[in-house]
């Protein structure tokens, strides 16, 4: 046991169910006591947490594939700290482990339910984005749930976030014959080609998405990655050539809507292209995690793969980074980095 633990933890509760986009009245930030932690357990300073889009989900009251954030409780999400204190066999003080208790300055975690991961092998925060949730999504997409194969023209939507900007770089590495991003900004669209290598991107703020999708994909796509929804999923049915695959991961364009969302009005087009589109949740992959790890530790460490985060500093600032997040305000992985 570590000697002197801290007394109380800051963390971010849900106490109303946002209508529309989160305030900042549906989300408080409190004190809770912290204890030695019980046996199995241990104790973890975090250093870092992860804010995604699907929390958006989880703050709604309604029945879904993971349970709903409880209101006047704590919510949860990845995070990455120190063990300071240790009642379980295995983790010892000072290891770094990867875990499911974010919004929190230190997390009582069961010690089945955490990680050790490698501070000499990539930076801790990369545990929540490149080499963790968001980059296995990205993987596990395109090669497994889009059948990805060489020569495959793919087009990917929020391809300036965690998830796209991986999906974008990994169809390169494997031989994509074009890849296409769409982002919400043109110094987005400026990095997309620059830094990850995208062969076309364009701004969707700038016009209508099918037809600069056309311009940017003259010989149609074969993998569409959908970040986003609505108007792009309308815009990739119609570019997509025959025996096109898409992979169905996020809808954020209709994630704070009040009113239902039109579908695609070509949804006919399924039928003559012969397309399949599916859902995907990255749980269902963990399966690929060792070689997903290996394969990504080493386009790292050679360079070939490039990532970027967008680190917001201090546990205070937790919801004003999540809001961020679904506005577009990141590049890349969206991160707190809690005071040290």
């Amino acid at each position: 046991m570590s000697a002197a633990l801290p007394t109380s933890s800051r963390e971010w509760h849900l106490v109303a169910r946002p209508q529309g986009w989160p305030e900042a009245k549906d989300f408080a930030l409190r004190e809770a006591p912290v204890n030695a932690p019980g046996e199995g357990r241990v104790l973890v300073r975090n250093l870092y947490f992860s804010v995604d889009p699907y929390m958006r989900g989880r703050m709604n009251d309604v029945k879904s594939y993971t349970p709903p954030f409880k209101l006047d409780h704590p919510m949860d999400g990845g995070a990455v700290g120190e063990v300071i204190a240790s009642n379980a066999d295995g983790f010892a003080v000072g290891d770094h482990v990867l875990h499911g208790l974010g919004w929190r300055e230190y997390a009582d975690v069961p010690a089945q339910h955490a990680v050790k991961v490698d501070a000499s092998l990539a930076p801790l925060s990369a545990y929540l984005g490149v080499l963790g949730m968001t980059g296995l999504t990205a993987y596990a997409g395109l090669f497994e749930v889009a059948s990805f194969k060489e020569g495959d023209a793919v087009f990917v939507s929020g391809a300036a976030g965690a998830v796209g900007s991986q999906v974008g770089q990994m169809a390169k590495l494997k031989g994509a014959s074009r890849v296409i991003g769409s982002a919400g900004s043109d110094e987005k669209v400026r990095l997309l080609v620059e830094e990850y290598g995208f062969d076309a991107a364009f701004n969707y703020k700038n016009g209508p998405v099918a037809e600069q999708l056309r311009k940017a994909a003259p010989d149609g796509i074969d993998v569409y990655f959908d970040n986003v929804g609505g108007e792009h999923l309308e815009a990739a049915l119609s570019s997509f050539n025959v025996h096109g695959r898409a992979t169905i991961c996020g809808m954020i364009a209709q994630y704070n809507a009040t009113e239902p969302t039109p579908a695609p009005r070509n949804l006919a087009l399924i039928i003559g292209k012969r397309l399949r589109l599916q859902g995907m949740l990255v749980g269902d992959h963990s399966a690929l995690q060792p070689q997903f790890v290996q394969e990504v530790a080493g386009w790292l460490a050679s360079g070939e793969l490039k990532y970027r985060e967008t680190k917001v500093e201090g546990i205070e600032n937790g919801f004003d980074a999540f809001l961020g997040l679904l506005r577009g305000e990141n590049t890349g992985k969206m991160i707190v980095a809690l005071d040290a």
